[in-house]
């Protein structure tokens, strides 16, 4: 899960099983990067997230037997919404 307050809920039509979403960042932890979390009534269904860090992209499920088409759908978004290159970070000041 996403550390980032959630300070407002996004919605994007081109999306239609997407009920709603937040983009986040994460810096805490092994962790240090953007993401987006899928809700759907306050409940985060899963989270989309590029680590920069470690130069990966995942998806976490957090909940069971979701639809493919809106995990698809939620690529897409992850996609439209979060720039594909890693941040690099200059190895002195990490």
């Amino acid at each position: 899960m996403l550390c980032a307050k959630l300070d407002f809920i996004l919605i994007d039509k081109n999306f239609p099983l997407v009920s709603n979403y937040a983009i986040q960042s994460d810096v805490s932890g092994d962790h240090d990067g953007i993401g987006i979390e899928i809700l759907e009534e306050n409940e985060i269904l899963l989270e989309i997230f590029r680590d920069d860090t470690k130069k990966t992209r995942g998806v976490t499920l957090y909940k069971k037997d979701l639809p493919l088409d809106l995990i698809e759908q939620s690529i897409q978004l992850f996609k439209k919404e979060i720039p594909w290159n890693f941040i690099e970070y200059d190895e002195q000041s990490t």
